[in-house]
């Protein structure tokens, strides 16, 4: 039966979820059950293309991205796949009707973590961030808003920005594993193996500037989204206000992380500011 595999395609995506980001997937559980299968669905497709590029070292990841794409297409265009991530994929695509030029660019920034190892303009920065981040929140964002057009509109700049916060946030935590195992800098004109407190304060600043935009956006989000999103912008606020307050040289040469007991905290502050009305 259909509706077996269709079950074991979305069993596939929360396992990928829950495996690769306990955080995200702690915040997804806040969502809806009526939207969170879909979260998840997007997060295993947006997850597994990632891997491709960052992890499959001993493979030919031009070869496995570029047949991943292709299955892709196939999945949208016949609207089922063998391969149990994609199905997935595609059944949230086609429910809540996300475009193909999303996809299109999310895909994009995959081919260019294939080659490029440095961004030297603020164009080619954004570029990158706009589709491996920004087209991710904007997917989200389709499906948080059920069909709305008039509210997708009006959220869209805020789902974006706040792509771009956590992909920044994730940039900055990441600095030593991007630099060293993956040979990648992201923030143009930052020599990160030169990384002083005035770089990394601007780069602070621009995220902080990002979550102030993006928090007009959550509370606004309809009632299914808002607690889960608004979990998942405190905990990266949270691993920010760490990266902030901790040396420049230390960030170069360590993971910075927030603590399982600090993240049961933050969940606490924000199931009561939600319960209070705060948000």
């Amino acid at each position: 039966m259909k509706l077996i595999f269709d079950t074991i395609s979305s069993e596939c995506s929360r396992t990928i979820t829950r495996s690769y980001s306990t955080s995200f997937s702690s915040a997804v559980k806040m969502l809806s059950p009526s939207i969170r299968q879909d979260i998840y669905n997007i997060y295993g497709f947006v997850r597994l293309a990632d891997e491709i590029v960052d992890s499959f070292h001993d493979y030919n990841k031009k070869e496995l991205l570029e047949r991943f794409n292709y299955d892709l297409n196939l999945a949208l265009e016949e609207k089922i796949s063998l391969n149990p991530i994609l199905n997935s994929f595609q059944h949230t695509v086609h429910k809540y009707n996300i475009e193909k030029s999303l996809i299109d660019a999310f895909m994009h920034s995959m081919r260019l973590d294939l080659d490029k190892i440095d961004y030297k303009s603020k164009e080619e920065y954004q570029e990158y961030i706009y589709g491996s981040a920004d087209v991710v929140g904007l997917m989200c964002l389709k499906v948080f808003v059920k069909g709305d057009v008039e509210k997708y509109e009006n959220l869209k700049e805020p789902a974006m920005k706040l792509g771009s916060a956590f992909q920044k946030v994730n940039f900055l935590r990441d600095l030593k594993a991007d630099f060293e195992v993956l040979n990648r800098t992201y923030f143009p004109n930052t020599d990160l193996s030169q990384l002083n407190e005035q770089s990394k304060n601007e780069i602070i600043a621009e995220i902080e500037a990002d979550f102030k935009e993006a928090f007009a956006g959550i509370i606004n989000l309809p009632i299914e989204a808002k607690f889960g999103v608004y979990t998942a912008y405190v905990y990266y606020k949270k691993l920010l206000t760490k990266l902030k307050n901790t040396p420049s040289a230390e960030i170069k040469n360590s993971r910075i992380r927030v603590s399982d007991y600090q993240k049961l905290s933050l969940f606490a502050k924000c199931y009561f500011s939600y319960k209070l009305n705060f948000i």
